[in-house]
């Protein structure tokens, strides 16, 4: 199993990452469901700015757009094989759960990942939602924000790859760092075991093995 979960875009240790992927010519898709709520020419620009990133680690990228496999999720399987790593970057968690829940990526994913045959990396959403739940992040990410095709249930369980919750942004220069003061407070008054991270740092996880890089 090899995840990377970075608090905000690649981290100060990319590298770490690439070691993670550890093939040439490797081939990402970019998961950016999270953002479903943005207007078209704002995710596009997102879109261009996580392919840019990733080719500075020689990682040749696409977007994987979740919504094209909702109610087609039979579909999906034969793309995420032909990945070597996805890319599940930030925004609002429980549209991405969502999008996860409603094109099958939920159970498909984590087998995949268990059995080595892809690298699942992230930040900021993108490593909330490889945890056992959502709870808590309620009071940073709207859990009621749906967009066009989106159940509106709220999905709380997350994908179960780690075994603690995450709080990105912690004492970080970012809008939502205050809010994440309050997240960890909840996971202390709910005897939840939880990870923080502030921007610039990732956890690495290999073979059941977690660092954090900073």
């Amino acid at each position: 199993m090899k995840i990377y979960l970075s608090s905000y875009h690649l981290g100060n240790n990319p590298e770490k990452l690439k070691e993670l992927v550890n093939k040439e010519n490797a081939k990402a898709g970019i998961v950016l469901n999270a953002a479903d709520n943005s207007e078209d020419e704002r995710r596009a620009s997102y879109v261009a700015s996580q392919i840019e990133e990733l080719a500075t680690l020689g990682i040749d990228s696409e977007e994987l757009d979740l919504r094209n496999y909702f109610n087609r999720n039979q579909e999906l399987e034969p793309k995420l094989s032909s990945y070597d790593l996805v890319w599940v970057v930030g925004g609002n968690s429980f549209l991405l759960l969502r999008a996860m829940k409603q094109s099958g990526f939920d159970k498909l994913i984590v087998p995949l990942v268990e059995n080595d045959t892809i690298v699942y990396s992230g930040f900021s959403a993108g490593a909330v939602v490889a945890t056992p739940t959502l709870h808590g992040i309620e009071l940073v990410d709207d859990k009621d924000t749906v967009s066009e095709g989106y159940d509106k249930e709220v999905v709380w369980t997350g994908l179960h790859m780690v075994g603690k919750s995450i709080a990105p942004h912690y004492k970080s220069n970012h809008p939502e760092s205050e809010a994440v003061d309050e997240v960890i407070k909840y996971f202390l008054k709910n005897g939840m075991d939880y990870w923080t991270l502030s921007d610039g740092q990732a956890l690495v996880i290999k073979d059941g093995t977690v660092t954090l890089v900073s």
